[in-house]
């Protein structure tokens, strides 16, 4: 639990602070600073690396490398994955529910972790240190939904 723990308060750090400084240092212009880029006041975090529609579900996954970061905390996580679901016809925010993922790396170790409601969307972190093909898997049931799954390629080069 405490390890838990401090995963996530890592992860909130090394989320945060990159915003934080770029917005005291630097207003609202255009800025990069590790995966998250900053654009006139808000946030885009990581790239997409998988976007899907589930029985009126939208997803977008992102991968943040937080690898630097981590490494200076002692800690082997390379990359935040966050996952995004909308309602597919109104395109409002879906953040209520839980997600499962999996994921089944190059040399076929595997990690599952239950995601973090995280704002709009859940996220946790992960290690994606070889390079190769890694599956990714979700499992998810979102408020007042059913249980639904999607899965795809991922590949690190």
């Amino acid at each position: 639990m405490k390890k838990m723990v401090l995963v996530l308060a890592a992860a909130m750090f090394a989320l945060a602070a990159p915003q934080m400084v770029g917005a005291a240092e630097h207003g609202s212009m255009d800025m990069n600073h590790g995966g998250m880029k900053m654009e006139h006041g808000g946030m885009s975090l990581g790239k997409v690396i998988h976007q899907g529609k589930a029985d009126g579900v939208k997803f977008t996954v992102r991968a943040i490398d937080i690898k630097a970061k981590m490494e200076k905390m002692g800690m082997k996580e390379t990359n935040h994955i966050m996952v995004m679901f909308t309602d597919a016809k109104s395109g409002k925010a879906m953040a209520d529910g839980e997600v499962t993922m999996k994921i089944v790396g190059p040399d076929k170790s595997e990690q599952v972790k239950k995601l973090m409601g995280m704002e709009e969307g859940f996220g946790s972190d992960f290690i994606l240190a070889q390079k190769g093909k890694y599956g990714i898997m979700a499992k998810f049931k979102l408020s007042g939904g059913k249980v639904q799954q999607f899965k795809f390629w991922y590949t690190v080069k």
